[in-house]
């Protein structure tokens, strides 16, 4: 037996367009250079600058937590946009350094904002996260169940390192990277191109159970771990068509590309994939890493508001978001620069 509704549920509706408003950094007090984590691994600068193209990172104090640097990375990208704290709906942060299961960053970042009663939760992708909460931001305006969205890529990634690791001690770094999305009269934020592919599942990881940790007769830390060269192939070539299949899902061919924003991962990994996508010169390329390291969830935030202070990246400009790690997890998208 079928009944017939005797009423219609309402639904609900956003804007027609939405775009990136703001953008706000935070870069830790600590400069750590390549000289002071050679010895560990039986390094040089020269070999690591080589490998990676990084000449120094950041890493966080113990007053710089999660919460803090995703505090002021938001307020910067507030202020950016002009947008005030009450006006936003949803706080969406991006991360896997933020130590507690439960509850989520989010809420606490939230609150000591000074948001309504903003809806706020984490998301784990990884270094993909900020590109995903973007993503996910774009589709919550438009859909009508936020305004404005905050979203947040923040890690203490130098709470994971094994100082001893030759294979990652050089890489990670800490530091956020903030971004309002709202409202547009034109279209700022193209349609996601994302996903995973599990079956690599162990190519970047957290190398221990938290339950084996705690079951040792000395626990300690759990590390990331990476293997370096499958890592690379698999970033450099199959993520130079998730970048082109973005382009083509915006309608924006390479020519038309002002910036190119990819996850800072490896100076090596940027340039292999400017080769593959055959970016023209006028492209500008974000190489943040070489001054700030592998910041994971926060390294393409940063990457952008870097380029915008230095005047590579004007309001605007057509941008290609793109981000992989862990997972292994990927997003891309084009954007208008705010």
């Amino acid at each position: 037996m079928t009944t017939t509704p005797t009423s219609t549920l309402n639904t609900a509706t956003g804007a027609t367009h939405a775009a990136i408003l703001g953008i706000g950094a935070y870069r830790p007090s600590r400069v750590i250079p390549n000289s002071e984590v050679v010895e560990a691994i039986d390094s040089s600068d020269e070999w690591i600058q080589q490998r990676s193209g990084i000449k120094q990172r950041r890493w966080a104090t113990a007053e710089e937590t999660v919460q803090v640097m995703s505090v002021a990375a938001a307020r910067s990208a507030l202020e950016h946009a002009g947008v005030d704290a009450r006006q936003i709906d949803a706080v969406v942060v991006a991360t896997v350094t933020h130590m507690l299961q439960t509850p989520a960053v989010a809420t606490a970042i939230a609150h000591e904002l000074g948001t309504d009663q903003a809806a706020a939760f984490d998301i784990s992708a990884a270094c993909a996260g900020f590109c995903h909460g973007v993503a996910l931001a774009s589709d919550m305006v438009r859909g009508g169940s936020a305004g404005h969205v905050l979203v947040i890529g923040v890690e203490r990634l130098s709470d994971l390192t094994d100082v001893g690791d030759r294979g990652t001690a050089f890489i990670f770094a800490d530091g956020a990277g903030a971004a309002v999305v709202g409202p547009s009269d034109a279209p700022g934020i193209g349609p996601v191109v994302w996903g995973s592919d599990g079956e690599q599942f162990d190519l970047i990881r957290q190398r221990e159970d938290w339950r084996d940790v705690l079951a040792s007769d000395q626990p300690v830390m759990p590390h990331l771990v990476m293997q370096g060269n499958p890592v690379f192939r698999w970033a450099s070539y199959a993520m130079a068509k998730i970048g082109q299949q973005a382009l083509d899902r915006a309608g924006i061919t390479v020519d038309e590309l002002d910036c190119f924003v990819p996850h800072q991962a490896n100076m090596r990994i940027i340039d292999a994939m400017a080769r593959a996508m055959k970016l023209p010169d006028t492209v500008r390329i974000a190489r943040d890493i070489a001054e700030q390291g592998n910041t994971s969830a926060a390294s393409i935030p940063l990457a952008l508001d870097r380029m915008i202070a230095e005047g590579d990246a004007r309001s605007g400009d057509t941008a290609l978001l793109i981000a992989f790690g862990a997972g292994l997890a990927y997003a891309a998208q084009v954007v208008t620069v705010p």
